[in-house]
C-alpha cells in the first residue's frame, strides 16, 4: 500500500467524525463574557464548522487556576478537544505555557511553528513573541492560542479547523 493510499484511507476515517466536542477557555485578568471577543469568535467558528462547544469558561492569568480547569476538562468524558485563548505572550502575567505544557503527553511542535510563520506574514517580526502551542494530553487535543481575535481566526481557519477531525481521530485511534 502506497503512503498516499494509506493517507487517503486515514483521512476517510477521520472525516467520519462529524462533530468534535470542544471546550473553550479564555485566560485573562480583564475579559468578561461580554468583552471576550476571542472566546466568542472561537466558539462561533467551531460551531459553524459543525463542532459543538460543550464547555466554556474565563479564568484569570493564574497558573493554578488555569491548570485546574484544564485538568478538569482533560478528565471530562464529554470533551474531545480544548482550545485556550490568551496568556501566550512574553509578559510576566502570560502563564498558559507554564500552566498547560506540563500536562501534555506529546507536543505538536508543527502547530506553533506554522502558526508563527503564518502570523509573520500578517504582523511581521512581532510574531516571534507568541508562545502559541498545541499538544495531546489524556487522549485529547489541546491548542493554546493568543488572545487577539485576529490570531484566533488565523489559527482556527488555517490550522485547527482543517485538521481537527483528523487529529481527534488519530488521538482516539491511538487510545484503543
Amino acid at each position: 500500500m502506497s503512503a498516499q493510499h494509506s493517507h487517503q484511507i486515514h483521512r476517510a476515517h477521520a472525516e467520519a467524525i462529524k462533530s468534535v466536542r470542544c471546550a473553550v477557555l479564555t485566560i485573562s485578568d480583564t475579559r468578561t463574557e461580554e468583552t471576550d471577543t476571542s472566546g466568542s469568535l472561537i466558539r462561533k467558528l467551531l460551531e459553524s464548522d459543525g463542532h459543538s462547544v460543550v464547555r466554556y469558561q474565563i479564568v484569570r492569568d493564574e497558573i493554578w487556576q488555569v491548570r485546574k480547569v484544564v485538568v478538569d476538562w482533560l478528565t471530562d468524558g464529554e470533551v474531545d478537544a480544548i482550545i485556550t485563548t490568551g496568556s501566550t505572550g512574553a509578559s510576566p502575567r502570560d502563564v498558559a505555557v507554564e500552566a498547560i505544557e506540563p500536562l501534555l503527553d506529546k507536543r505538536l511542535e508543527g502547530f506553533g511553528e506554522l502558526f508563527r510563520r503564518l502570523s509573520y506574514d500578517e504582523i511581521g517580526s512581532a510574531a516571534m513573541m507568541s508562545r502559541a502551542f498545541a499538544g495531546v494530553a489524556n487522549g485529547k487535543v489541546v491548542f493554546c492560542l493568543p488572545g487577539s481575535p485576529n490570531a484566533c481566526q488565523l489559527a482556527l481557519q488555517k490550522l485547527i479547523l482543517p485538521e481537527l477531525r483528523h487529529l481527534v481521530w488519530t488521538v482516539c485511534a491511538q487510545k484503543t
